[in-house]
């Protein structure tokens, strides 16, 4: 069993709990379907549930828990405490008016996992990202005027355990990124300056792809999510225009993780990376 008080928020307390709840509806050998008619439910619901899409009602884990045939109470009431964790909104919720739902979800298990890598070749990945860039990235979409401030803080706040060193995150950037003008050059050059200061931090590795370099597999940006707990499954995670995929089944990670591999392996070293990015800023006036 999973000990309460995880960090990571109610994401991360939902896939555990669903994981625990599968693993005891396999070890009984009961379907789905019997699942689903013990909490009055469709076997989506089941799925949803073990896959800890959905916070789930303390009464249903409760009647699934007597399907299971778990009866010690000390097991059931960690279980329902479990469930009842989960539930509770996270620290994003205040913005879900001006967010959509898939996105997040991909909030909560940014906040939940222990390490992200991440190829980006159009932007800095919002992780990385100055105030200045974020607002002139998010001047380029769809955002109101009157809802700028409220997006710029929420990627500060998902800065956060990055700048504590709570998180580990590795970068792949196509070099076109660290030259793509975004907002002015003040902007740009200040952004650059910020990237050479986080590569020094002992929770980052940073690595350019320069041009030139033979193609690779990867048609569009990803992340890659890796979370602290065993029972927890790598999440990769490819944004869209209108949506986003979230990817967890063994064969699909894998695919991205050798992705990933090969363009780490055609890249610049870590420690080239600062060099690359002031030799940029020279080429467009400016230094770091």
């Amino acid at each position: 069993m999973t000990s309460l008080g995880l960090p990571g928020g109610p994401t991360a307390l939902r896939i555990l709990l669903g994981s625990q709840l599968r693993r005891l509806r396999e070890g009984r050998g009961i379907s789905a379907q019997e699942a689903a008619k013990a909490i009055r439910g469709s076997e989506s619901k089941i799925s949803r549930i073990e896959l800890g899409r959905n916070a789930v009602r303390e009464i249903d884990v409760a009647d699934l828990l007597s399907l299971y045939g778990v009866t010690d109470l000390d097991e059931r009431e960690q279980m329902l405490s479990l469930a009842s964790q989960a539930n509770r909104p996270g620290w994003w919720y205040r913005y879900n008016d001006i967010l959509p739902s898939w996105f997040q979800a991909y909030i909560g298990l940014e906040e939940a996992a222990e390490s992200i890598r991440v190829y980006e070749m159009q932007f800095i990945p919002g992780l990385l990202q100055t105030e200045a860039y974020a607002t002139a990235v998010l001047a380029l979409g769809d955002i109101a005027s009157d809802e700028m401030e409220r997006h710029v803080l929420l990627r500060k706040e998902r800065q956060r355990r990055f700048l504590n060193g709570e998180l580990r995150l590795w970068a792949l950037l196509d070099e076109e990124v660290l030259r793509r003008p975004v907002g002015n050059q003040d902007i740009m050059r200040a952004q650059l300056t910020h990237l050479v200061n986080a590569s020094e931090h002992r929770n980052f590795v940073l690595q350019i792809i320069p041009r030139g370099v033979v193609g690779h597999a990867a048609p569009s940006g990803f992340s890659i999510l890796r979370f602290g707990d065993r029972e927890m499954q790598d999440i990769v995670y490819v944004e869209q225009l209108t949506s986003a995929l979230y990817l967890d089944k063994r064969p699909e990670v894998d695919r991205y993780l050798l992705a990933m591999e090969r363009m780490s392996i055609v890249a610049a070293e870590p420690r080239e990376s600062a060099g690359i990015i002031r030799a940029i800023m020279e080429e467009t006036g400016g230094t770091a």
